[in-house]
């Protein structure tokens, strides 16, 4: 593309919330037009695809596993190694929550030192595959604190940071679709993996589980790494970078968006948490409890693929708003009304569509936030919006304890609200509606 190769002024460059200094640290803008016209293209092509094919395969196994904790949180309970420990939960907290928080910190690292980038996403799959095969030997929920929640998510930031890095070499103009096929792969893993993890724990038990998921994890992954690379080579003599520049942390934009951000997090995770739940209490089998979340999952795929489409061409606010309307109206009339089967899956499916695309709007609030800073840097400012959503899983998870606690309005009011799950489901509306602030924001000329 022609802002890469350095063809028009860096101020046009500024204008299109495109330019950012991780740019520079590829080597990019140092190119000559002949090394220029050897690169191969941005926004299609074969070398284009197979990166993002690679991210969405990466994406689906990564965040796909750390997703299916709930199926062995119900194993866990239920053996008697494990059964009766308050700590189980804590595991599925530390493997989500870890993967959104610390990347700022394996963002700057990878930043710093940008050619070790293919590198660091091989090791990255051995810690994960490592730690996999550790928690399999663990006779304590310490262990599996340690192993499938702590070193699990240090090593899938690893592997998985170099797909966000680099998605902005390969993508200019499809970004947004481009990080929405992406994320679309953890939809699709939330499909997937429950219901082949949970065979392999019917059957085999948990040990030989993890193992057998050890070594598909490698031989799934390591193939991948190759195809993890950036578009423009990185020089040898390139020199150091300086300290990422945090200062739009400080700015308006960043700080309305994030906490709304961070608000729509804090309901966003609980009604995958809650819907088997509430499905068993109106009399669901175990296999339709498990449905809900897959239609939720499903559905997913699809919302973020279009929303990835659809931020590329319309104000960011307006696809917030989109997805807010859409989940908000789901939560307050569909599941707030469902004492029965099916509107309980029409509800699934509408806020897997609309409440998950929320994060494929993230590219529309990057390129918000690098306009109004221009010392801004794209990748630090996803690595943030990152964070504040990890900080929302962490703490929704004892606040919905608290919110469900000797349920609440059971029986005061009528049909979903007075299931005792009124709470939550009120709380998760709320949230969605706070989520998408922004638009308001926009309206009102604040941002």
């Amino acid at each position: 593309m022609e802002e890469i190769g350095g063809q028009h002024s860096s101020v046009n460059q500024t204008e299109k919330g495109l330019h950012t200094p991780l740019e520079e640290t590829n080597g990019a803008t140092h190119l000559s037009n002949t090394d220029h016209g050897k690169l191969p293209p941005m926004d299609g092509g074969m070398n284009a695809w197979l990166f993002l094919a690679a991210c969405f395969v990466m994406e689906a196994l990564v965040w796909g596993f750390a997703f299916t904790y709930g199926v062995f949180q119900e194993y866990y309970n239920s053996i008697p190694e494990f059964k009766n420990n308050g700590n189980i939960a804590v595991v599925g907290t530390c493997a989500m929550g870890i993967m959104y928080l610390d990347l700022p910190f394996v963002f700057a690292a990878y930043r710093q030192w940008p050619k070790y980038q293919r590198l660091g996403c091989g090791a990255g799959v051995l810690l994960m595959c490592l730690a996999l095969g550790l928690s399999s030997l663990a006779t304590n929920v310490t262990h599996l604190i340690i192993t499938q929640g702590i070193f699990y998510a240090i090593g899938g930031s690893i592997a998985y940071s170099p797909c966000i890095l680099l998605m902005e070499d390969w993508f200019d103009k499809r970004k947004g679709l481009a990080f929405g096929v992406m994320w679309a792969g953890t939809g699709l893993g939330g499909v997937v993996l429950p219901i082949v993890m949970q065979q392999l724990l019917d059957r085999f038990g948990f040990r030989t589980t993890l193992r057998a998921f050890a070594i598909a994890l490698f031989l799934l992954t390591a193939p991948l790494v190759y195809f993890v690379k950036p578009r423009v080579p990185i020089p040898k003599n390139r020199p150091s970078p300086p300290p990422p520049n945090l200062r739009f942390i400080m700015t308006f934009t960043f700080a309305l968006f994030e906490l709304c951000n961070t608000i729509e997090a804090l309901g966003f995770f609980l009604p995958s948490l809650y819907l088997p739940t509430y499905a068993g209490m109106i009399g669901a089998s175990s296999s339709l409890q498990a449905l809900t979340v897959i239609l939720f999952n499903l559905a997913s795929v699809v919302g973020c693929v279009l929303m990835g489409a659809i931020i590329d061409k319309l104000d960011v606010t307006v696809c917030i708003l989109v997805s807010t309307i859409g989940s908000t109206l789901g939560v307050f009339i569909i599941w707030g009304f469902s004492m029965s089967l099916a509107p309980l899956f029409i509800f699934s499916i509408v806020y897997g569509l609309f409440a998950g695309s929320y994060t494929s709007t993230w590219p529309g609030i990057m390129r918000d936030v690098v306009r109004k800073k221009a010392s801004a840097e794209s990748s630090m400012v996803f690595a943030c919006l990152a964070a504040g959503r990890g900080i929302g899983n962490l703490v929704s998870g004892p606040l919905s304890e608290a919110l469900v606690k000797g349920l609440p309005w059971e029986g005061k009011l009528a049909y979903g609200y007075g299931s005792g799950y009124g709470t939550l489901i009120v709380f998760t509306g709320v949230t969605g509606v706070v989520g998408g602030g922004s638009y308001v924001a926009r309206r009102l000329k604040w941002l």
